[in-house]
């Protein structure tokens, strides 16, 4: 029987992509592994591997498509001892070939747990190559969302085709299982596991459950529709910019951090003479290579990077997640960097950057902010993370106040660093100064423990030394 190639989904958000390219076509021999197409996401060009030998067959979206669905079939793989020349793409109002459902992507609200969360080292390509190979599966009819008594807001479950199929022929819930693929997936490893070890069988079909109560959606306030603004200015006066998949996600989700999240907002000043100094020190010191070039060369970001990390440390409360019924600590200090690129921006995440040197830091996020440039980022490496740092301060604004990226409980708003005049000991002086400001959620961070974030972070920026012990 073919075996059937769906659109994967990339990263836990992901519902829709474009298939940007095929890279085999018709009538080539795939082998596992074999890179097949590149998929573009809102985020993202990021490849689709084979997981099983064969020859493809039939492509059945073509490249350049835009927002095919996820689980979606778009190629059919023929299998061993099958004569590709016999299959075809389903007509219409006949069902699709048989196919293991991908797992559905995870609500935004809900991140991995901070032990998997660790395990998805940033360049790191084993994740992606199972996620991707997660989605191809041999035929069979797509099962519907896993019944449990949820309806049809249930949350689908991430496990692999193989490890699917082996729980339904052994009637083992899935629910019942804790997986340990990448993002928490469930493999085939799991449900054996869970098969001697005794698990519940498999829940009764939703048809027969009771419904269980939907907790209500917020209500946005509605908005014009194309037409009705283009109707307010002089036809010609203006050009229509479509948006790509990058700026419809930023646009939905901003709009649902400030509609459903309360933010309030603390600011600072921050002297900057001794960190200045440490950090023309510390750069005058480091290693030249051949051409003379130094091994490494700090900003000032880095310094702000590695201060909000600590900081959190010295206030553990205020290392939190908001997760619908409940607020999550994180342990490490995840620290998401927003980097702006053409036509939008990225979030890349320092993982333990309290554990790790302004160096290393340092390194890191030239490595993400150059790949998140170029789209080339994997899903691992800009989602998670207890807070982030925006940082206009290279473009000479002194404050603002940045908008939070849900799941998150705070973002640092990070100004320039400026000469000004202040008064010390009775006497006018001038320092190095710049203004922060913390946005936080009032569901995870109250006012005096934001300020008490604030207080260690402004510690750690004007004794910089505290950050290197």
């Amino acid at each position: 029987m073919p075996i059937n190639v769906l659109m994967p989904a990339l990263s836990p958000t992901m519902e829709k992509g474009n298939l940007a390219k095929w890279l085999k076509k018709e009538g080539d021999t795939v082998k596992s592994g074999d890179v097949i197409a590149e998929i573009e996401t809102d985020k993202a060009t990021m490849e689709v591997e084979a997981v099983d030998e064969g020859v493809l067959a039939k492509i059945l979206v073509p490249e350049g498509t835009a927002d095919v669905p996820v689980n979606q079939p778009i190629a059919l793989i023929a299998g061993e001892g099958e004569d590709p020349k016999s299959v075809s793409a389903p007509s219409a109002g006949t069902p699709a070939p048989k196919a293991e459902a991908a797992p559905a992507a995870q609500p935004a609200s809900a991140p991995a747990p901070a032990a998997r969360q660790a395990d998805a080292v940033p360049g790191d390509r084993s994740a992606h190559m199972a996620d991707a190979r997660a989605n191809v599966a041999p035929a069979g009819p797509a099962p519907a969302a896993r019944p449990n008594g949820a309806g049809e807001g249930a949350q689908r479950i991430f496990a692999s085709p193989l490890a699917r199929r082996i729980a339904r022929e052994a009637g083992v819930d899935l629910a019942s299982i804790q997986g340990s693929g990448p993002h928490g997936r469930i493999v085939e490893k799991d449900v054996r596991a869970a098969i001697s070890g005794g698990a519940r069988p498999a829940a009764a079909p939703a048809a027969m459950q009771a419904p269980a109560a939907q907790p209500a959606a917020p209500q946005l306030a509605p908005s014009m529709g194309a037409e009705q603004v283009k109707a307010m200015f002089e036809p010609g006066t203006y050009e229509e910019v479509p948006l790509d998949g990058m700026r419809k996600t930023i646009a939905k989700r901003l709009v649902e951090s400030k509609q459903t999240v309360p933010h309030f907002y603390l600011s600072l000043d921050c002297e900057l003479d001794a960190l200045m100094a440490l950090r023309e020190q510390i750069n005058a010191a480091a290693p030249k290579d051949k051409d003379g070039k130094p091994a490494y060369k700090l900003s000032v970001n880095d310094f702000v990077i590695k201060a909000l990390a600590v900081a959190l440390q010295r206030v553990p409360a205020a290392n939190a997640v908001w997760a619908e019924d409940r607020i999550l600590r994180m342990k490490h200090s995840d620290v998401g960097v927003a980097v702006a690129i053409e036509g939008g921006l990225f979030t890349p995440v320092i993982r333990r950057a309290e554990q790790k040197t302004l160096t290393a830091i340092s390194a890191e996020m030239k490595d993400l902010a150059g790949r998140a440039r170029n789209r080339r980022l994997k899903p691992e490496e800009y989602t998670g993370g207890s807070t982030a740092v925006s940082n206009l301060g290279m473009f000479g604004i002194k404050n603002f106040q940045a908008v939070i990226n849900p799941p998150h409980g705070t973002i640092l708003a990070v100004g320039a660093g400026e000469s000004r005049m202040v008064v010390k000991d009775g006497a006018p002086a001038v320092v190095q100064a710049m203004t922060v400001t913390l946005s936080c959620d009032h569901r995870v961070v109250d006012g005096a423990l934001g300020a008490e974030l604030l207080a260690a972070f402004k510690q750690l920026i004007e004794s910089p030394m505290g950050m290197l012990v």
